[in-house]
């Protein structure tokens, strides 16, 4: 089963939580979604449960070990709705996308041939009601019999699955969209029959109305399924993305892989990390990986969204998923299985999907009693017009094509009885409520727009997100690796001597010369010893300073590293520190005036500047510069053409920071400077308390995970840590921050679709009812009819995944 332990902040206090997955179906309105729901939440040891309509999926959360899925799917498979869990390997997820593909087909072919009929029979039907024209090309078209076996035909063939589910859902106390639908065929069906039967009661045969029901119903209902088909592609095609073959060297040599390895195909979900593998031209690259031998183009367009195929050569990192199109390569497999890259974008895209918009809770509460609402609503329709209307009004009639008013025309009177007219006005009421477009109205539009945002590459984890980045008006970036290129370099190395600093520089063979506190050893070999013990942008630029120079790296023990501020180590006996000036101060180094004056001086010019202490004496400074992205000023431009406030958080000193912030047009009143990462969450909690603003944070690393988590909207970079990447509720795959706009952009525009949704959905219902009860009745003579009703709630439907599915005009732009 696929179950995703969840690790708990207090496992003793709290028990771990596990996440199982249900394929639900026969789920038709929002009534459903709250049967099927309340279903699984009344099963002991569920702790919370979220369904969605659209893509027909149940996610359950449980403590460990206290659910069976399989008893689970039993529960709501006896309840009416056939359910199988969602098992996790990548060959049954081949055969759930094999077997949902089937399911839809099988689907939309049975909602034809019901259309098919309901359609022939609807066209006897109105001939036939249009009198003269009926009768010149077959008499029989207007004999009440025969629209008699035309009604009873469309009940018992293309109505039958509606009527038997409807009548379940009852059985069940769970009445859906079906009942109502059924209640009112069945009801206008009786009636007919009746007056049929007994004519001398001067009643109104409508056999009409029951056919056109349907009809107009099964072809909303068509439409309906064909767009949610369209709505659900994107995902469907991103699990059709999960290679399943890899071709295994099972005895791998380096030195002769290219001349034709011994291959053996072998279940991609089979490798394991550590393993080669052969990719030729075509392939599906199997696992993520590093290639070893050979070099060729992908295309990396699932991934980036992005035509231009990207060259590969040893040593690049290739992703599953993305395509070899040129040349024979051989990888070696990094990640596997689940662990992929594209597995945990599978993984994301379906969770966006069944996380609700808080939004979504009105909408949910309504559909929850929504059913017995409208029952009750049809029955104080049907009491009010038998008992009161018809008798206030008492020249009002219906007629069974239309409604109309008829006045001073006694005849009439008697063939609309008054109980007739109450019975059509109630069966109006329960046909033209709408459940099913309340219930489709978000998660249609979640479901496209996290489908467009994985296209390009833009991971939005959830409705629930959407509506807090359509809210935000602060978007704070992280300066280093965020608005920079995160690949600073050496500029300068300052090595001081008697407190007299003697400017070396970086490109010059004077980087041998050993520094005063410590002679075997030159400032940049200490740092590049130190700073083999982190990975922070700054170590890899000291590290490679001292590589280009083909210096030798002594080796360093005993480290220490302090986030966001400095780093230590033992070489060659002796302590040396590295950090920032506050940070080094802490340690009891003392910073001379000229020093100071140095440093003040480097970070004017933008610099990062990174003090070396040997022992308990500064031993020199050095100077790492970082450029900005190339997309970095249209982003902040654009951001705050949208309205937006964009800030800078940075660890680093001010002076580095306001000139990256200059570079790019940012005030200097939001640039925050010498933040620690421990602070980083508390001053985005500042703003959010003080100025109750909605904040998004841009960042990529560990350091910023605190701050990723405190936002409202935590963004993070593909490029970044996998902790920041988990933390975050949107990842950019394509690392550009442009695509910070492009995302806050598509959460907008899918918010209102959202909201677009659910006010025609409330509309509908707002308005078709009271005017299927009647309303203008009286003074206009104006009523929806049984078969207008219906029309009116198919369409409303259709309208509502119609509308979500114009999203894809953003994928175009």
């Amino acid at each position: 089963m696929q179950l995703v332990p969840q690790t708990q902040l207090d496992p003793e206090l709290t028990p771990t939580l596990e996440k199982i997955i249900l394929d639900v179906g026969g789920m038709k309105c929002a009534g459903c979604v709250k049967a099927v729901e309340r279903q699984l939440t009344q099963y002991s040891g569920v702790k919370n449960a979220c369904v969605n309509l659209a893509t027909e999926v149940a996610v359950v959360e449980s403590e460990v070990g206290t659910v069976d899925p399989e008893m689970l799917a039993q529960r709501l498979t006896s309840a009416g709705f056939p359910t199988q869990p969602r098992t996790a390997s990548s060959k049954a997820s081949e055969s759930t996308i094999e077997d949902s593909a089937a399911r839809q087909r099988q689907q939309m072919q049975t909602a034809f041939q019901q259309l098919i009929i309901a359609a022939v029979l609807l066209v006897f039907s109105g001939i036939g009601h249009l009198g003269n024209i009926g009768s010149s090309i077959l008499p029989i078209l207007n004999n009440i019999w025969f629209h008699f076996g035309l009604a009873t035909v469309a009940l018992l063939i293309p109505g039958r699955p509606i009527l038997v589910d409807g009548w379940l859902g009852w059985r069940r106390n769970a009445p859906n969209m079906n009942t109502l639908v059924g209640l009112g065929t069945l009801t206008a069906y009786t009636a007919s029959v009746v007056a049929l039967l007994f004519p001398q009661m001067g009643w109104e045969c409508f056999f009409d109305e029951p056919v056109m029901m349907l009809g107009f119903i099964l072809l909303g209902r068509t439409l309906e399924q064909q767009a949610r088909g369209k709505a659900a592609a994107a995902f469907r095609q991103l699990l059709a993305l999960q290679p399943q073959i890899a071709r295994l060297i099972a005895n791998p040599d380096p030195e002769n892989i290219g001349l034709g390895a011994n291959t053996v195909e072998i279940p991609a979900e089979q490798v394991k990390v550590g393993e080669w593998l052969q990719v030729l031209p075509g392939d599906k690259i199997p696992v993520d990986g590093e290639v070893r031998f050979g070099q060729t183009t992908l295309d990396e367009s699932m991934l980036t969204g992005e035509a231009v195929p990207v060259m590969k050569q040893p040593g690049d990192i290739v992703t599953a998923g993305t395509i070899n199109q040129s040349g024979a390569i051989a990888i070696q497999a990094t990640r596997t299985g689940n662990d992929t890259t594209l597995a945990h974008i599978v993984a994301l895209v379906e969770a966006a999907q069944t996380r609700k918009a808080p939004i979504q809770k009105l909408a949910d509460t309504v559909a929850g009693y929504f059913t017995y609402g409208i029952l009750t609503a049809s029955v104080l329709t049907f009491i009010f017009w038998y008992c009161f209307g018809t008798h206030i009004w008492p020249d009002i009639t219906v007629s069974g094509g239309g409604m109309e008013m008829m006045m001073n025309h006694a005849a009439h009177i008697t063939n609309n009885s008054p109980l007739l007219i109450s019975l059509k006005l109630a069966i109006a009421v329960m046909v033209v409520a709408c459940p099913c477009a309340l219930g489709l109205a978000t998660p249609t539009a979640i479901l496209v727009g996290t489908g467009i945002g994985a296209e390009r590459g833009l991971l939005i984890k959830g409705g629930d997100v959407l509506e807090k980045a359509h809210q935000l008006d602060t978007v704070v970036f992280d300066k280093t690796g965020t608005l920079t290129t995160g690949n600073p370099v050496v500029t300068d190395c300052l090595v001081f001597a008697e407190d007299t600093p003697n400017e070396i520089s970086f490109t010059s063979l004077h980087l041998h010369t050993p520094t005063p506190l410590h002679p075997s050893h030159s400032l940049i070999q200490l740092a590049a010893a130190v700073e083999s013990g982190t990975h922070h942008p700054l170590a890899r630029a000291i590290q490679q300073a001292a590589q280009q120079q083909q210096l030798s790296i002594p080796e360093a023990t005993d480290f220490h590293t302090e986030p966001g501020m400095g780093v230590s180590a033992v070489v060659d006996g002796q302590t040396v520190l590295l950090g920032n000036g506050d940070w080094l101060s802490w340690h009891g180094i003392t910073w001379s005036e000229t020093a100071q004056q140095e440093a003040q001086k480097l970070a004017t010019e933008g610099k990062t500047v990174v003090g070396v202490a040997v022992g308990e004496s500064l031993a020199g400074l050095i100077g790492v510069q970082d450029t900005t992205r190339p997309d970095a000023q249209t982003t902040v431009d654009k951001l705050r053409q949208m309205g937006l406030r964009v800030m800078l958080l940075s660890g680093d000193r001010p002076e580095a920071a306001n000139a990256i912030a200059q570079q790019l047009g940012i005030d200097r009143a939001d640039v925050m400077a010498g933040i620690p990462p421990a602070k980083k969450a508390t001053f985005i909690q500042e703003l959010q308390t003080k100025s109750g603003a909605k904040v998004a944070m841009v960042g990529d690393g560990i350091n910023d995970a605190p701050a990723l988590s405190q936002a409202d909207v935590g963004i993070a970079l593909h490029s970044g840590t996998d902790v920041a990447m988990e933390t975050a509720q949107i990842v950019l795959m394509r690392d550009r921050i442009s695509d910070v706009v492009e995302s806050i952009h598509l959460s907008r525009a899918t918010f209102n679709k959202i909201r677009q949704n659910l006010f025609w959905a409330f509309a509908y219902n707002t308005i078709g009812i009271p005017l299927a009860a009647g309303v203008l009745l009286p003074n206009w003579g104006f009523v929806l009819s049984p078969s207008g009703a219906a029309a009116l709630m198919a369409f409303s439907s259709v309208s509502v995944v119609t509308n979500s599915l114009l999203l894809r005009r953003l994928a175009h732009r």
